[in-house]
């Protein structure tokens, strides 16, 4: 393991009712960087970042999280972690300041009034202090939950889903605060399967069925996959979609609107699929550099569901 990292974790295995979610999860992660799991729901991205952190024992591994032994020392890893759940958990018949002031208690803080105020004016939220929560719009609840799970200025941000449901504006800000927290040295984990989200981090691991498959920054991903693709438009496009997936099963074919991008491994067949349909077809065929959101299908096209039943079990 890496001494010098924010979190080193090697091993890490869960499982529940029998099956594997997480399956030898290794990696390192720099301190005052943005790391992201990327994976479709139930791939196991929240129970790695919960193991990484100590809030999850594992059933094998070991690891290390801010100096601490994620098996041993949880408590003092929890002390210097904020963690913001997908859905808003504050308690919304009370104030903005009120659940500042709860959360500044629950963290021993002192000087509550000052911190708590300090808080309300750091994001914006000093002309809200007395408004009920549950009265917030979806963005001022997540700057409110962004506000308690930094109030005791933690080491480590837990984010999960962090912007699912509010608005791009309010998106844009939030990472924008992250993109501060971490410049000032504070290490951030985010669990996601947003693409635009996911281009935020620094890293990206993708996750999926307990295991992950590769991990990067984000405009590496592709190249490491050796993907290569052809961006598709013109008359005819349905057609042409039903025609290619018969094809070629090597072949991954993804409709954005009235383009599609064909895309996969093999950069002869797809110059040969360019040309033959490109010669005869009303559509026009370009190359184009293979995006995020092409890796992370092709990816998700190629894992083996760890929950999927056996060949030829009864369904």
């Amino acid at each position: 393991m890496k001494e010098d990292a924010a979190i080193s974790v090697r091993g890490l295995t869960k499982s529940f009712g029998g099956r594997k979610v997480v399956d030898g999860f290794d990696m390192d992660v720099p301190p005052g960087t943005i790391h992201g799991f990327l994976g479709p729901n139930g791939s196991g991205k929240t129970t790695t970042i919960r193991m990484m952190c100590g809030l999850l024992t594992p059933d094998a591994g070991q690891g290390r999280c801010l100096g601490y032994d994620i098996l041993t020392e949880a408590q003092k890893i929890k002390q210097n972690v904020g963690y913001m759940t997908q859905r808003f958990s504050l308690y919304e018949d009370l104030t903005i300041r009120e659940n500042l002031d709860f959360t500044a208690r629950m963290f021993g803080m002192a000087d509550r009034r000052r911190v708590v105020t300090q808080a309300l004016s750091h994001l914006g939220l000093s002309g809200r202090g007395d408004q009920l929560a549950g009265t917030l719009s979806g963005g001022w609840k997540q700057r409110l939950a962004l506000a308690a799970c930094t109030i005791h200025r933690p080491r480590l941000l837990l984010l999960d889903e962090p912007t699912a449901g509010v608005d791009p504006k309010a998106r844009r800000d939030f990472w924008d605060e992250i993109r501060q927290l971490a410049g000032q040295g504070v290490t951030a984990l985010v669990s996601t399967h947003y693409m635009d989200e996911a281009v935020q981090c620094d890293v990206i691991a993708y996750i999926a069925y307990g295991r992950k498959l590769i991990a990067g920054a984000a405009r590496d991903i592709p190249a490491q996959l050796g993907l290569h693709c052809w961006r598709v438009d013109g008359a005819g496009i349905d057609a042409l979609e039903a025609d290619l997936r018969r094809t070629d099963a090597r072949v991954q074919v993804v409709r954005f609107g009235d383009v599609l991008h064909v895309s996969g491994t093999d950069a002869a067949a797809l110059d040969a699929l360019a040309a033959r349909y490109g010669a005869t077809g009303p559509q026009r065929w370009q190359r184009q550099d293979p995006t995020l959101e092409d890796a992370f299908i092709f990816l998700m096209d190629r894992a083996a569901d760890n929950f999927a039943p056996p060949a030829g079990a009864a369904q």
